[in-house]
């Protein structure tokens, strides 16, 4: 028996005074649907959520909502106009008595319930917003950039939090490994017109290239056809005007078919020049501590970075990533250590707050007000990587038009402002790239271009981050902040962290895990009240000591593997002792396990 649909979009189509936006689209929505929503920046996805969710009307078309049924939307910009605290906010759609949810919610998301709505930052607004939202659990969800401002530990919750829910949801988000781990189907919208695929976003891309190149091939042929018919009407029509003006007026037809294709939007043009190469050693930190008030941010950190190095920083939103990065370019001192910079370093900043743009000065401003692109006697041009460039043609790059170039910043989309902050760090010749929050807001397509310019770049890349698919494609080694000063460097991506942080970030002393404080120094007397039988009672008394053998046996792994050079030097090795490690720690988890057993019998 079919199911009724929770949401049901006929014929859709909006405009803003010019093209679509969007027109014929057909869209319903099951129980249980999970929907990736994905298209390029300004392509209309976040006004079709808004159309869904009623805080957008359609120019025509029909939405069909069943009663009763409830449809809950989380928007980039939440207004919290009328409430004090986040979590007055959160909890205000919630029935008296089921504030619990609320609680267990903002624990997830890291949400400061207490936060004043007037000194919250737009990520805890929209953190903030998100927690109401699960909360709340309505029957379909709509979910615009839920990841944004979030950390890495909890967009993993997040995801979990999500699989088992039993609402619809609809995802925009630009975190691929977001939308691969819950995505059931995509909705594509690509220049007014949106497509399904019943599959999930893992093979989007590759539909989409297939798509288009299918297109093309459609738009060669049109044209063949348009060069041959046009060739007739020149040279055969006069001989006969009368019995063929059906197959001219078909011409102008096919003429105007090929006239209103929507040609694809371009992807920026990303490039990136280094400027005069630095030195071979960039950073050389030594023994470095810092700490605000009784934050302890890093205690005893060793770290070089050479030239051509892509070092990611992750760790939980507050931990000190971007205070870190500070002291390691000497923006800030250090408590205790040394921090050397090598020599003939540039330095160029993407900064996660976008702090470098005037909001209510035009993109022409923001380019040409920028003292490092200025142009000495020119109000309309731009110094692009030491040659001068008209700032409408540098912004087209960027895809920017000139109407855009002379609105102000506080019109552009979150994708937008940071294209135009690319625009700005691309522009300068650099040698070491800064990149604090890059892929916030922007589409897939850019996130590509951006790695390959990366790929290409011959200087050095500091990366701060929480999206995990971009920390694996660009970064060499990854610096973990794990809490309580304590600051790991690993080899590889966040892939390549995951796997080995289990045995190398051992939980701090003062908070043993529940089943490692339970298990005793000196084997447990057994009662003779005792139900196990005699096997049982003497591999109780045998496990502590075979649990502190592979504790051992881990620390050696540990050892070797934090060793300098190891990964790069003897890859091979590398690889048995990370399987070791691997299979050592499965082991340790089942020792534990079997004596929590039969200890709770005894």
């Amino acid at each position: 028996m079919a199911r009724a649909p929770l949401l049901q979009l006929s014929d859709i189509r909006l405009t803003f005074g010019g093209n679509p936006v969007f027109e014929g689209v057909d869209l319903v929505v099951q129980p249980g649907d999970r929907m990736a929503l994905v298209g390029r920046n300004g392509s209309g996805k976040s006004t079709l959520m808004k159309v869904m969710a009623g805080r957008v009307e359609a120019d025509s078309g029909q939405i069909t909502i069943p009663p009763g049924t409830r449809v809950g939307y989380m928007e980039q910009d939440p207004d919290l106009s009328g409430f004090a605290t986040l979590g007055d906010f959160a909890a205000s759609g919630l029935a008296p008595g089921e504030e619990y949810r609320i609680a267990m919610v903002a624990e997830g998301l890291h949400l400061r319930m207490d936060a004043s709505v007037a000194s919250a930052s737009g990520g805890e607004r929209r953190r903030a917003a998100l927690a109401k939202l699960l909360a709340e659990e309505p029957d379909v969800m709509l979910l615009d950039e839920p990841t944004n401002h979030l950390d890495i530990q909890a967009i993993e919750w997040l995801e979990a939090e999500l699989s088992q829910s039993r609402s619809a949801f609809l995802l925009i988000s630009h975190d691929r490994a977001f939308l691969r781990a819950l995505s059931r189907s995509v909705l594509w919208i690509d220049r007014g017109v949106m497509r399904r695929r019943e599959s999930g976003f893992a093979g989007f891309e590759d539909w989409r290239d297939d798509t288009w190149e299918a297109e093309d091939d459609a738009r060669h042929k049109l044209d063949r056809k348009i060069k041959a018919e046009a060739k007739w009407a020149v040279e055969g029509i006069s001989a006969r005007r009368k019995r063929n003006q059906g197959r001219v007026r078909a011409l102008a037809d096919l003429r105007a078919e090929r006239a209103a294709q929507i040609r694809r939007q371009g992807t920026a043009a990303l490039t990136m020049e280094s400027g005069s190469t630095s030195g071979k050693m960039v950073i050389d930190a030594r023994g470095i501590a810092k700490s605000f008030g009784e934050t302890q941010i890093a205690r005893g950190l060793d770290l070089r970075v050479m030239r051509g190095d892509r070092v990611a920083f992750v760790g939980p939103n507050g931990i000190g990533k971007t205070t870190l990065v500070r002291c390691l370019l000497q923006q800030l001192p250090v408590d205790a250590g040394t921090v050397r910079l090598g020599t003939t370093l540039e330095i160029a900043v993407l900064d996660q707050n976008r702090a470098a743009l005037v909001p209510t000065a035009s993109l022409w401003e923001n380019m040409t007000g920028d003292p490092a692109l200025r142009v000495s006697g020119a109000s309309d041009q731009v110094m692009v990587r030491g040659n001068p460039r008209h700032v409408i043609a540098y912004l087209k790059d960027f895809l920017f038009d000139e109407r855009q170039a002379r609105a102000p910043v506080s019109s552009l989309s979150g994708g937008e402002k940071a294209r135009l902050l690319l625009a700005r760090i691309m522009a300068r010749p650099s040698n070491l790239l800064v990149l604090d929050e890059p892929t916030n807001d922007l589409d897939v397509e850019t996130l590509d271009l951006l790695q390959d310019v990366l790929d290409g770049y011959d200087g050095t890349v500091l990366l701060i981050s929480h999206d995990r698919d971009f920390i694996d494609r660009v970064a060499s080694q990854t610096v973990a902040l794990e809490g309580q000063g304590r600051v790991t460097v690993y080899p590889g991506g966040w892939s390549d962290y995951a796997r080995q942080r289990p045995a190398q970030s051992p939980q701090p002393s003062a908070a043993p895990s529940a089943s490692r404080a339970a298990i005793p120094a000196k084997p447990a007397a057994v009662t003779r009240r005792s139900t196990l039988s005699f096997t049982e009672q003497k591999k109780l008394e045998e496990l502590p000591g075979q649990i502190a053998r592979i504790e051992a046996e881990i620390a050696k792994l540990s050892d070797l593997l934090s060793s300098d050079g190891l990964f790069t030097r003897e890859p091979a090795k590398f690889a048995r002792a990370s399987e070791a490690l691997v299979e050592r720690q499965a082991a340790l988890a089942a020792a534990e396990e079997t004596w929590l057993t039969l200890a709770e019998r005894a």
